[in-house]
């Protein structure tokens, strides 16, 4: 693509781990100069986070999947030489992001306050955990720990389980995505007006918002949502929203009127329940559907399903999904080649703009790799 539309502004990238990292990764891709600031020797803490015990050169995988096309400039935030070079890139960015615990860029000299003093412009986006405020202000901001204590883990799995976490760091994809809304919110009313802003977030409220149909719900009747007993899909939706087993995998099955439903899979026991029903004795009709899929494939009950255009889909695991036209027809690979040479494929941006897909091949960066390019370009060599 000739031209991203973020082309041209430069983000300075406080961050670690994955909330601040995924909202720079998002700017990144979207045309902005994301330069990471990290602490020499050690860097971002993301960079020893390994999953799966999976390590690229000398970072952890998980760091080389969101922090792509970035740079990285080394920097001792509490020795003044150092912080007076941050100070002065600062002056140049555009944005600037952080997600530590509140007071530690404050204590460091590097608070809002500080950066509009030094740029009026300057849109300042912080992550937090659970807000600035408050009795958990300090507790640590992690993803499972915020699963655990917003509500969300009562949402998955069947009401007999035990609480049950997503698979992934929500929360953190979350809450950076938002940052993202927030900051790109910001530049639109700074073009207009010339104003800077201070942007803030935090995981919980990113979760909260995310559970609004649920809490609606609560505020308004007084009661918590109960997961099904059987199937459970949706605390909030009725019969048959949920994940079946078929006589050799999985389908998924949405909402879908239950007498329309009974006639396309021929299920004579079912044809006694109706739409009035479908959340009162949820869990019945869910076990008389479940016993009733059990009997064929799933090819079997989609082909039936789609002919009368329910909605019905079969459950995939990655190397399924991987393998199917309908996947490789979103071209949403693409292949990274690290400092070191080592191969690594990953997904791309999933936007595209005027109907091209955005690629961005350019690797995470090893550790303080940019520093004398950016010192040259955005300090000046007089300071060396």
């Amino acid at each position: 693509m000739s031209r991203l539309p973020l082309q041209g502004l430069l983000v300075l990238e406080f961050s670690q781990y994955l909330s601040g990292p995924s909202a720079g990764l998002r700017l990144a891709d979207l045309g902005a100069r994301v330069i990471k600031v990290e602490r020499p020797g050690t860097g971002d803490a993301g960079r020893r986070l390994s999953i799966k015990n999976l390590w690229t050169d000398d970072s952890s995988m998980l760091f080389h999947t969101i922090n792509r096309n970035k740079e990285s400039y080394t920097a001792d935030l509490k020795n003044p030489d150092d912080l007076a070079l941050v100070k002065k890139l600062i002056e140049k960015a555009d944005v600037l992001t952080h997600n530590f615990r509140p007071g530690i860029m404050e204590k460091v000299g590097l608070s809002y306050a500080e950066a509009v003093k030094l740029n009026p412009r300057i849109i300042y986006g912080a992550i937090s955990g659970y807000g600035t405020e408050g009795p958990w202000k300090h507790r640590p901001g992690q993803d499972l720990l915020l699963q655990s204590m917003s509500g969300l883990a009562y949402t998955t799995g069947n009401a007999k389980d035990n609480p049950m976490p997503f698979g992934l760091a929500i929360a953190d994809n979350l809450c950076g995505s938002q940052l993202v809304q927030g900051i790109l919110s910001a530049l639109i009313r700074r073009q207009k007006t010339g104003a800077g802003a201070l942007i803030e977030v935090s995981l919980l409220e990113s979760l909260l918002d995310f559970q609004f149909e649920l809490l609606t719900t609560y505020h308004s009747s007084g009661k918590l949502p109960k997961r099904s007993k059987v199937n459970n899909g949706n605390p909030l939706l009725s019969a048959p929203y949920g994940i079946y087993s078929t006589a050799d995998g999985h389908i998924a099955i949405a909402m879908v009127d239950l007498k329309q439903l009974a006639k396309a899979i021929h299920c004579n026991e079912m044809m006694g329940y109706d739409q009035k029903v479908a959340f009162s004795l949820r869990d019945e009709i869910k076990s008389v559907l479940a016993k009733h899929l059990l009997t064929q494939k799933s090819a079997y009950w989609l082909e039936k399903l789609h002919a009368k255009d329910l909605w019905a889909m079969e459950v995939l695991d990655w190397e399924r999904l991987t393998k199917h036209e309908a996947y490789s027809c979103l071209q949403m690979e693409q292949t990274i080649t690290t400092t070191h040479g080592k191969e690594i494929t990953t997904t791309r941006c999933p936007i595209r703009i005027n109907g091209e897909r955005i690629f961005s091949p350019k690797p995470a960066p090893q550790l303080g790799e940019h520093n004398e390019k950016i010192n040259k370009e955005l300090i000046g060599d007089k300071h060396f």
